[in-house]
């Protein structure tokens, strides 16, 4: 990219200079000449453009110290015509070894002429040029806020209406059909929490724990009897904050891949407690060798999003390992929540 950037530069300097060499040629003399002048021209012309542009226009222009902004172009502009008057003088002497015929005052007005000409003149063709690609990105940010608002308006309506949806199919299921109206229930309570309470970048790390508690309770009822989950919770410290869904990830992949032996046992265990502003969350889960196989072909959209999340959200502020083993997988999620 800073080549390229270099690059429109060079062509850009190259073409004015092009330009002034065909504009201002007199054919009373020398080309040489007029490409001398103009080339000296071109070198005071552009240490004042990149001057006043890198430097004082952020410096003074932009923070609106804008007497500061007039007197220092003044100078810079003052100096380098000054300078360039007297490259002048010395180029006909000693290069072209023409008689000084106009004196230093002359060229020294005609060089500061046309330096601040020039100089102002791109300055603020350079701003104009930014203003408007500035505008035009604004426009397509709001376009794509707008877009972005209106997929999440969207993507609300199908879980508002099966929300709602939810509590008419619990009032028809029959109610010595226990177990269906409990796994209805625990996936209402955790539909209502992504619904209605994780919208804000960060919640109540106690909102959280009891959405996790739901998932956990929701994923006992889904499971076989023969699933062992072990789940030790210890939130002791309070006001703590965390950014939604992040905790339910891999416990969701704990559910997700654990084993499915029909002669021995497959255990989840999920620890989460806080010590000192840290949270600490450790998943365990049995695995086969066909769980294995599937946990290898799945495309871990999960965990990636997981680890994306995190580097965002808390960067350095964070630590996630993950244990593989023949006879169990295990993540440990740590963050710093102060």
């Amino acid at each position: 990219m800073k080549g390229r950037t270099f690059i429109y530069h060079f062509l850009f300097w190259a073409g004015i200079y092009l330009l002034w060499v065909v504009l201002f040629r007199s054919y009373s003399v020398r080309l040489t000449k007029t490409m001398t002048v103009e080339f000296c021209y071109l070198i005071f012309i552009t240490a004042d453009y990149y001057t006043v542009n890198n430097l004082i226009v952020p410096r003074f222009l932009f923070k609106k110290k804008y007497i500061l902004f007039v007197s220092a172009i003044i100078i810079v502009i003052t100096l380098s015509a000054w300078l360039r008057a007297l490259v002048a003088l010395q180029v006909n002497r000693y290069y072209f070894h023409i008689p000084s015929i106009i004196d230093f005052n002359t060229l020294y007005f005609n060089s500061a002429l046309n330096i601040s000409l020039w100089v102002l003149a791109i300055t603020i063709g350079k701003m104009l040029i930014d203003r408007i690609l500035t505008q035009r990105q604004l426009e397509l940010l709001e376009k794509e806020r707008v877009k972005n608002e209106l997929d999440y308006l969207k993507a609300q309506i199908n879980p508002h209406a099966l929300f709602n949806s939810l509590n008419t199919i619990y009032g028809h299921i029959d109610k010595r059909n226990q177990v269906a109206r409990n796994i209805l229930l625990q996936f209402s309570k955790l539909l209502r929490y992504q619904l209605y309470d994780c919208g804000a970048e960060k919640v109540d790390l106690g909102m959280e724990i009891e959405y996790i508690k739901n998932y956990i309770a929701f994923q006992r009822l889904r499971k076989d009897e023969d699933l062992i989950v072990d789940s030790q919770i210890d939130i002791c410290e309070t006001g703590l904050k965390i950014a939604p869904l992040l905790l339910v990830v891999p416990i969701e992949n704990a559910f997700k891949f654990v084993s499915n032996f029909s002669d021995k046992e497959n255990i989840i265990t999920i620890k989460i407690y806080t010590k000192a502003g840290f949270l600490y969350c450790s998943c365990m889960n049995s695995k086969d060798f066909q769980q294995d196989g599937i946990a290898k072909m799945s495309n871990g959209i999960g965990i990636a999003n997981l680890k994306r999340r995190l580097e965002l959200l808390y960067s350095e502020k964070y630590e996630l390992t993950t244990n593989i083993n023949t006879d169990f997988y295990e993540s440990n999620l740590n963050i710093c929540l102060t």
